[in-house]
């Protein structure tokens, strides 16, 4: 398993690196970040794309749902089927929005190990054959070291989280419908969800402090093109 990850994921990566690092003028490392970031997002986008329109829909049938429970609200397994079945009818499948964290997460370990290695010297044994190794990598990028931790990449980062999660939050009931005993687990998740509208920036935070600075500009990056994509995916018809 690990030799397969090894020659599927992180292979890849560093040599994708290593090209962007040699053709872009100055060999700046931290536009060759920002590119690689830029085609790893486009090759996932597809996988994205379905995951917010999943959101987008679940969204949209949150009336319906509100409905069912009220109507079945001290019948909790008719509640369930009948959520089953409009789940069926409208052909959602609330579990799709996992999808996308699944495949992503293999790519940002192998990153990890990428940058967890550091750019003193170059990985001669890894690089493909028609992949030339620069002399030394230069690890700066706008005055920072992307080699090591930098507070202002995580703060940033933290911030481009708090945006996309925000965007991500699911619709709160009317104030009518919120009021119904049948659906004060709606109420219990809207509670989970601004909690998670803070702890997600401040676990970002947190931890792009302590990763290097190299992974955190990715996440940055990667995480503004998820809160624009899913700006516009969730302004349209709206």
């Amino acid at each position: 398993m690990a030799q397969l990850f090894h020659i599927v994921c992180y292979q890849p990566i560093y040599n994708l690196l290593i090209f962007l690092y040699n053709i872009i003028p100055g060999n700046n490392l931290g536009i060759a970040i920002i590119l690689l970031t830029i085609i790893i997002k486009l090759l996932l986008r597809p996988f994205s794309l379905q995951a917010m329109k999943s959101q987008k829909a679940l969204q949209e049938l949150q009336p319906k749902l509100e409905e069912i429970k009220t109507k079945f609200k001290d019948q909790k397994e008719k509640m369930s089927l009948a959520m089953m079945e409009l789940y069926k009818q409208e052909k959602i499948n609330p579990f799709s929005s996992c999808l996308p964290l699944l495949i992503q997460f293999p790519f940002l370990i192998a990153i990890y190990h990428v940058f967890q290695k550091g750019f003193n010297a170059v990985d001669k044994e890894v690089l493909y054959s028609f992949i030339s190794a620069p002399e030394k990598i230069y690890s700066f990028f706008l005055g920072m070291n992307l080699s090591n931790p930098n507070i202002i990449l995580a703060v940033l980062a933290g911030a481009a989280q708090f945006w996309q999660t925000k965007m991500m939050m699911t619709k709160q009931p009317p104030i009518e419908i919120a009021k119904s005993e049948a659906v004060k687990d709606e109420s219990m998740a809207a509670t989970m969800n601004k909690q998670m509208l803070y702890l997600m920036p401040v676990l970002t935070v947190f931890i792009g402090f302590s990763l290097p600075a190299g992974l955190t500009l990715y996440w940055l990056v990667l995480t503004l093109f998820m809160a624009i994509e899913t700006m516009i995916l969730f302004k349209k018809k709206s």
